[in-house]
């Protein structure tokens, strides 16, 4: 009896082992997700180096996408810092006739030639100096420039030319390491001793004179010069958008000391030929 029970047992396991044969012959094959020729790969390999492969277009413009957002970061904070100098300057830019009264007059120095004559741009900037103190905004001159070199001398050319137009040379203090805007305008604070202080240079530079200068705690504001159109002024202004960005980190971070500091020679009580050669640092 339990060997007749046995061979049934097992007859019936074959019959339904065959009907599910001949159910499954009809079915269309079941494709596996991962295509058949990554079926056999090594399951440590990462997932990466399988996307990469099965798809190597979509893999690059990820990739692609990646790095145009590693450029545009930059790009963007120094645009945004650009645009922050520009407005932050903007309220402390006035007319002449606007300017209120101050300690003195920032002349910022540009190119002078060996005959002794000035460029365009300087002509300018020192004429509407002229206009100020003509209009009783101040009676001091600071002329800030580059003198590092003996063949070389931006500040006593300014002097000369203001001299000729007949201001005194006891009003004229001459800055003789102004080789920076910020130089220029840290020396006026530490050197001249200044408290409120009209600048003066073309509209493209002047926006970020007067912001080092009142981010140094002077009462600082900006008359433009400009008078015509410059010759190199695309060049100017896109190197002046590297500028602000450099001197916003040197005004808010790296607070760096100028070239050369020396005794003050305050302009309200000092005598300006005291700054001529040899006279004093």
């Amino acid at each position: 009896m339990l060997k007749l029970r046995l061979r049934s047992i097992i007859a019936n396991w074959a019959a339904r082992f065959r009907r599910s044969r001949k159910r499954s012959a009809g079915r269309p094959e079941l494709r596996p997700l991962i295509p058949r020729r990554y079926s056999g790969m090594r399951s440590g390999r990462k997932t990466a180096d399988l996307l990469r492969s099965a798809n190597p277009l979509l893999w690059n413009k990820k990739v692609l996408l990646l790095l145009i957002l590693l450029l545009a970061a930059p790009v963007a904070c120094a645009l945004g810092i650009n645009a922050y100098v520009q407005s932050a300057a903007a309220p402390y830019i006035v007319g002449v006739q606007d300017a209120p009264e101050a300690d003195a007059i920032l002349v910022l120095g540009a190119r002078v030639y060996p005959d002794g004559s000035v460029s365009s741009m300087l002509n300018d900037r020192l004429e509407v100096g002229l206009e100020l103190h003509k209009a009783g905004k101040a009676s001091k001159f600071i002329v800030s420039g580059d003198h590092g070199q003996i063949t070389y001398d931006e500040v006593n050319t300014m002097r000369r030319f203001l001299e000729q137009r007949n201001i005194p040379a006891q009003h004229i203090f001459m800055d003789h390491a102004g080789f920076s805007t910020y130089e220029s305008m840290y020396r006026a604070r530490d050197i001249f001793q200044t408290k409120k202080l009209l600048i003066v240079t073309q509209q493209y530079h002047l926006m970020r004179a007067v912001y080092e200068a009142r981010q140094m705690g002077l009462d600082a504001y900006g008359v433009a010069s400009d008078k015509q159109r410059y010759a190199g002024m695309p060049r100017y202004e896109a190197r002046e958008v590297l500028a602000r960005n450099k001197d916003f980190l040197y005004v808010h971070l790296l607070k760096p000391k100028p070239t050369y500091l020396g005794d003050p020679i305050p302009v309200s009580s000092a005598d300006g030929r005291e700054t001529l050669d040899g006279k004093r640092p």
